[in-house]
């Protein structure tokens, strides 16, 4: 009996990290669609080190592959020789790119991971506009472009699809502006004011952001993998994401308040969304941000970040993690 309960559980246990994987990939599928075969962005890109790259100037005449990552991710460490290799053997005729993703990382935890890998690549730190242009989902993230400039492929795993990939874009047949789309920037909206903002949340109800509700807002950035998924490479963190709901749960019960908790698509669906509501006993109404529309909105590049927004519409405090002043902070915004 007892082996057949441990047969089980493997089966189980294999089950779970293949679907996992599935996971991963379909993300990236769907980061895929509407881009590849698409000419790839113009977009200028500046490394760590303060070198600055024309990803434009190697449309027609070189391959490109971007790689997207982040220090956390656990995939993306178990991928780094791989990504070490291709850069190694690239030779004149591929570039290669490592595009930390910027979410809940600090050019510092770059800079220390770099060392101890002993990584050569150029290294960028993104703001949240690359991942944008190139619809990130998911961590890794291959994004492999043709000589001719246009996207080949987009992939989240390291198999025989991205060797293969990597291959082809270097023979593809120069197209000379094929490659070259419009230029591509940071979001240029006003991060302290809000203004006639629809957000749709999982549940089908609008949420409306403006200033024509007589109480204040609470925006809540959040993951929905932050507590399980970060307890082990960034447990400081976790914990953080575990408090932060806990003391929005208390608090969100005060109806003169407008709270809406918003997801970060990385890593996360409109199902894992509604598998978290379920789990944790969400109050407030959430909404799925997948293309990263309003963490870039309001520059939040850590979760969890809370934004305390008047009356009025104006942000007034932007808090990242716990505050123990949150509920006389409430108060001061001017609800009843």
């Amino acid at each position: 009996m007892r082996i057949l309960v441990s047969f089980l559980l493997i089966l189980l246990g294999g089950f779970q990290t293949s679907l996992h994987a599935e996971t991963g990939e379909q993300h990236a599928q769907a980061a895929a669609r509407g881009l590849v075969g698409t000419p790839a962005p113009r977009l200028v890109l500046k490394t760590i080190d303060g070198q600055t790259i024309d990803l434009a100037s190697y449309y027609g005449k070189k391959a490109v592959y971007l790689k997207f990552w982040a220090t956390w991710c656990v995939p993306c460490r178990e991928q780094m020789p791989h990504l070490k290799d291709v850069y190694e053997h690239a030779g004149s005729d591929l570039a290669v790119i490592a595009i930390d993703v910027g979410f809940d990382d600090t050019v510092e935890d770059v800079r220390k991971y770099r060392k101890a890998m002993g990584l050569k690549m150029p290294i960028v730190f993104d703001d949240g506009s690359i991942g944008d242009a190139f619809h990130l989902r998911v961590t890794p993230q291959h994004v492999v472009i043709g000589k001719d400039g246009r996207v080949l492929y987009v992939g989240h795993e390291v198999n025989a699809k991205l060797t293969a990939a990597l291959q082809a874009a270097r023979t593809s047949a120069s197209a000379p502006g094929a490659g070259i789309a419009a230029s591509h920037g940071s979001v240029e909206d006003d991060s302290e004011h809000v203004t006639n903002l629809i957000v749709p949340t999982v549940n089908g109800e609008p949420f409306h952001l403006d200033a024509q509700h007589a109480h204040p807002t609470v925006l809540v950035f959040l993951s929905p993998w932050c507590e399980t998924y970060l307890a082990n490479s960034r447990p400081a963190l976790a914990t953080s994401c575990k408090a932060v709901r806990r003391q929005v749960a208390a608090l969100s019960r005060d109806s003169q308040v407008r709270w809406l908790g918003i997801a970060s698509g990385l890593w996360a669906g409109k199902d894992d969304l509604l598998a978290y509501q379920r789990e944790h006993h969400v109050a407030m109404p959430l909404a799925l941000d997948a293309s990263g529309t309003l963490f870039r909105r309001f520059r939040v590049m850590h979760v969890p970040t809370l934004l305390l927004i008047d009356a009025q519409g104006h942000v007034v405090r932007r808090i990242e993690g716990v505050d123990a002043q949150l509920p006389n902070e409430l108060k001061a915004l001017g609800a009843p």
